[in-house]
C-alpha cells in the first residue's frame, strides 16, 4: 500500500486562494480528522478545519474524490482555504502531524497518476513541458501532449504492429500447413509499409524542442555590411556593438526574441572577410559558415550569387543606397524592420506550428528506432526475422508510453515538477 501524501498545489503564498491536496489510502481519513464529516463525493462544501487540538485553522472549501477515479488513481482530498503564509503552514502543519501522512516529493501527484494507469508517459511529459512554457508555441503543443495526442498516436500504431505480430506468430504455428504460410508474406509487407509511411510523417514534424528552442536566423554577409544595426533593431535594443570599424563583430553574438507567441533564436555573426591574417577573427568566420549550415533562415548581406540555402537576401541600409537586389531594410526605418519581421515568420512557420502532434527529441529517436525495425521486416522473407524485427518495433513504442520505463528515467522527468503536481 502506498503512503498518503500531501501538498500545496496551487501558487507559493500570499495568495487568494490556496489549495492543499491530499492523496493516497489514508486520505478520506485525514481530511475528517481536519474538517469533520466529508461532503458527498465531487460536491463543494464549506468546513471549518481544526488542528488535533481543536483550534480552528481556516474556514475553507473541502472536495473529496474516491479512486480509482481521480486525478491520481487514488482516494483524494481537496481543501480550498485562504492563501495567506501563515494559513497555509498551519494547514500543513495539522497534516504533517499524523502519522500516516507525509509530504510530496517533487511531481509525485503525477507520478501517481502514471503508476496507476491515469496518464501514460508521454502525457507526463507534456504536464512536465506545460509547467515550463514560455511561449504560446510551446503552451498549444504541451497541452495536446497532456490530453493525449501522442499517446493516441502511438497506441494506434503499437495495435496496428501487434496485429502484425499477431498474423507473423500465427503463421509460424502453421508453417508445415501451406494455405496459411503462403498467405501471409504480401499483405504483412503492405501493412508495415504503410505503418512505416504514418510514422514516418511524424517524425519528420520539428520536435518539441525547436518550439522551445526557437528557429535559428542567422545574420551573415561581409564586414561592414549592416549586421550588427539590423540585429540590434530587430531585437529593438543594444545587443551588438556598432561601428564604422569592419570587423567590429569577432564573434557571434545571440538572443532570443519571443513574437507572437514563437520564439526566434537571433544570431549576428562575423563578418566573412575573404582573407584574414587574425586568428581570432578566422575562428568568428569558422563559426558564422557553421552556424549558416545550421540555420533555419540566413538573413544574407553579401553578394545574390553566393545566397545561402535558405538564405533571404537583404539590401541593407536602403535608406542610403539606391535601387537593387534583395528586401529593402534599414535599422533606421521602424517600418521596414516590421516588414522584415513578417517576412521571417511566413518563411520559418512550418518549423513553428504546434497544431500537430509534436514529439520530444527522445519520443521521436524511439520512433525512428521503431521505423528501422519496421523497414528491416520489410525487406525479409524470414518469418523469424519478421517476427523479431516487430517486436523490437514494438518494445520501442512501448518505451514512449512507459510500459517499461526504468525508475531512473521516471526520476529524471518528475524533478522537473513542482511539489504539489
Amino acid at each position: 500500500m502506498s503512503d498518503t501524501i500531501y501538498a500545496l498545489s496551487s501558487g507559493r503564498p500570499p495568495a487568494a486562494i490556496a489549495i492543499l491536496r491530499i492523496s493516497g489510502p489514508a486520505a478520506h481519513a485525514a481530511a475528517e480528522a481536519i474538517a469533520g464529516p466529508l461532503p458527498p463525493f465531487r460536491t463543494a462544501s464549506l468546513r471549518t478545519l481544526r488542528d488535533a487540538s481543536g483550534a480552528v485553522l481556516d474556514h475553507g472549501l473541502v472536495l473529496a474524490f474516491p479512486g480509482p477515479d481521480t486525478a491520481t488513481g487514488e482516494d483524494l482530498v481537496e481543501f480550498h482555504v485562504h492563501g495567506g503564509r501563515a494559513v497555509v503552514a498551519a494547514v500543513e502543519r495539522a497534516l504533517g502531524s499524523m502519522p500516516d501522512l507525509r509530504p510530496a516529493l517533487p511531481g509525485e501527484f503525477t507520478r501517481r497518476a502514471l503508476q496507476n494507469g491515469r496518464i501514460d508517459l508521454a502525457q507526463a511529459q507534456g504536464l512536465a513541458d506545460l509547467l515550463a512554457a514560455d511561449t504560446e508555441g510551446e503552451r498549444r503543443a504541451a497541452l495536446a501532449a497532456s490530453e493525449g495526442a501522442v499517446g493516441r498516436a502511438v497506441t494506434g500504431w503499437a495495435g496496428r504492429i501487434a496485429d502484425v505480430a499477431a498474423r507473423i506468430e500465427a503463421a509460424l504455428d502453421y508453417s508445415d500447413e501451406e494455405e496459411v504460410a503462403a498467405a501471409p508474406l504480401a499483405p504483412i509487407r503492405r501493412d508495415l509499409s504503410s505503418l512505416g509511411r504514418d510514422m514516418r510523417e511524424v517524425v519528420a514534424r520539428p520536435t518539441v524542442e525547436r518550439l522551445r528552442d526557437g528557429a535559428l536566423v542567422v545574420l551573415a554577409g561581409p564586414p561592414n555590411a549592416g549586421k550588427s544595426s539590423l540585429f540590434n533593431a530587430l531585437l529593438g535594443r543594444e545587443g551588438a556593438i556598432v561601428t564604422d570599424i569592419a570587423g567590429t563583430t569577432r564573434d557571434a553574438i545571440e538572443a532570443v526574441v519571443v513574437r507572437d507567441g514563437h520564439a526566434y533564436r537571433l544570431v549576428d555573426t562575423a563578418g566573412l572577410a575573404p582573407a584574414t591574417t587574425d586568428a581570432i577573427e578566422a575562428i568568428g568566420i569558422a563559426r558564422a559558415g557553421m552556424l549558416i549550415e545550421a540555420a533555419d533562415l540566413v538573413l544574407w548581406f553579401g553578394s545574390p550569387a553566393a545566397l545561402p540555402l535558405r538564405g533571404l537576401l537583404l539590401r541593407p541600409k536602403s535608406d542610403l543606397v539606391g535601387d537593387g537586389e534583395g528586401l529593402p531594410v534599414s535599422a533606421r526605418l521602424p517600418r521596414t524592420v516590421e516588414r522584415l519581421w513578417d517576412d521571417i515568420a511566413l518563411r520559418v512557420a512550418p518549423l513553428m506550428v504546434a497544431d500537430d502532434m509534436r514529439l520530444h527529441e527522445e519520443q521521436r529517436r524511439l520512433v525512428m528506432r521503431a521505423v528501422d525495425a519496421i523497414a528491416a521486416a520489410e525487406g525479409s522473407d524470414d518469418l523469424l526475422i519478421l517476427a523479431e524485427q516487430v517486436r523490437r518495433a514494438s518494445g520501442a513504442l512501448a518505451a514512449i508510453l512507459g510500459t517499461d520505463a526504468t525508475e531512473a528515467m521516471l526520476d529524471a522527468l518528475f524533478a522537473r515538477f513542482c511539489v504539489g503536481k
